[in-house]
């Protein structure tokens, strides 16, 4: 496959011998594109896509109903629940001290560890990503932070074992440092700047997700899900500096470069953070477990954590009832909730509104509502539209199996869960469904 498609490139790009049609350029794939064909093929295999968005599928008649105020959570299930012990925030010249044990520890409450103004991690090994390697190269860059020496080629072995696949989750790479080293990882959404501050200060690193406009030449690209590593904050600045696998370790050129990191304000944290439901990842040593339930405190229980979100989603989208991606976080909270009923109108008003093209190669909750609700043509629609010239995506091939069951189309069914195990044979869920479709 690499020698045909480098004879394909050099006879595009060198020899001018046959006429690229639009479809063979966007059949390449992006990194091949970005490296060999020149800027003005690259416009067609990568085509500009500032105001490409999802399409629209069924008009909110009342999307005011869904901004009304819900009951508070009744579940008390509580991951990793942890014991109350003096907290001491870290410093250049203090450890973090190691938690005691309980008989029976109590479930979280809100976190009284305090926050120093300024406070930076060291020790981190800058990595830069592959094409299309965010995620697998801020892990391995984050893991450098425990003397745990990897890169992005191990990570992603297991987290993107098809080097085409766009994404890489949170949860994925949560699960990769609980299973695949002797460190341990939380996934939160509706994080804030406390906590991640908290967080950081007292020596656990934090993965943001956030929505990206890539800057200067590579703008014409569009919207994108990216991971930052964050390194240090500065509240007196309202800035943290952060590691990024694609534009590096700091905002100037290179020849004048050096390991601060690069600026991201809190203002634009505000912006762009929203675009992933606020979602961070924390890793830490198993002996911090306790450390960070306390800083993360009543958040680590999920339905609470979810509660809390669906009304900041609320709020936000009441706030700013133009911005897509606060009505997406209301349907991503509403899924969570088990309320699908809500949450496919929620998604059916950010899809009004107009959602990046790129937005179902990273979060799925439209495809689970639609599903839910028994929309299933929706969610064809939908992976048929983000799967076109980028069939990329376990999880829009796995959904679309789902409806074709339900309209029962077995065969059709049974090739798209097979396409999702075959592209990743580690998301499990296409595997249970094709031993339940059987046959």
């Amino acid at each position: 496959m690499g020698r045909k498609l480098f004879i394909l490139l050099a006879l595009l790009v060198v020899g001018g011998l046959i006429v690229a049609t639009p479809p063979i350029l966007r059949a390449i794939p992006d990194r091949y594109a970005v490296r060999w064909l020149p800027d003005s093929l690259q416009a067609v295999a990568l085509p500009q896509t500032d105001s490409a968005v999802l399409p629209t599928l069924a008009p909110v008649t009342d999307a005011g109903t869904l901004l009304q105020p819900t009951l508070p959570p009744t579940s008390t299930s509580v991951v990793a629940p942890p014991t109350p012990t003096a907290i001491v925030v870290a410093s250049e010249a203090t450890a973090v001290p190691t938690p005691t044990a309980s008989a029976t520890p109590p479930p979280p409450t809100p976190t009284s560890v305090p926050i120093p103004p300024a406070f930076r991690l060291t020790n981190f090994i800058h990595q830069f990503q592959e094409w299309n390697n965010c995620g697998p190269a801020t892990l391995a860059m984050t893991l450098s932070y425990f003397d745990w020496v990897t890169n992005q080629s191990t990570t992603a072995a297991v987290l993107k074992p098809n080097p085409e696949d766009r994404n890489v989750s949170p949860q994925e790479m949560a699960d990769y440092v609980n299973e695949e080293t002797p460190f341990a990882a939380v996934v939160r959404a509706n994080g804030s700047h406390d906590t991640v501050r908290r967080l950081v200060a007292n020596g656990i690193p934090v993965i943001l997700e956030i929505g990206i406009e890539p800057p200067g030449e590579f703008r014409w690209l569009g919207w994108y899900g990216h991971y930052l590593l964050v390194v240090a904050y500065d509240d007196a600045l309202q800035q943290y500096w952060v590691y990024d696998s694609w534009l590096g370790t700091s905002d100037v050129p290179l020849e004048n470069a050096n390991a601060d990191g690069r600026i991201l304000t809190y203002a634009d944290t505000d912006t762009y953070w929203p675009h992933f439901n606020r979602n961070y990842i924390a890793l830490y040593r198993p002996e911090q477990a306790q450390l960070v339930a306390e800083i993360i405190g009543e958040d680590m229980d999920d339905e609470r954590m979810w509660q809390k979100s669906l009304s900041r989603a609320q709020a936000d989208a009441a706030a700013d009832p133009e911005n897509a991606f606060f009505w997406f976080n209301l349907g991503t909270s509403y899924n969570a909730l088990g309320d699908y009923e809500k949450a496919a109108p929620a998604f059916d008003q950010a899809l009004t509104i107009g959602l990046p093209w790129r937005m179902l190669w990273y979060q799925f909750g439209p495809y689970e509502a639609y599903y839910e609700v028994g929309r299933y043509e929706d969610v064809i629609l939908l992976a048929d539209t983000t799967l076109k010239d980028r069939p990329y995506f376990e999880e829009s091939f796995y959904y679309k199996g789902l409806a074709l069951v339900a309209l029962n189309n077995p065969g059709e069914a049974r090739q798209n869960l097979e396409a999702a195990a075959a592209f990743n044979p580690n998301f499990d869920p296409a595997v249970i469904a094709l031993n339940e479709l059987g046959g």
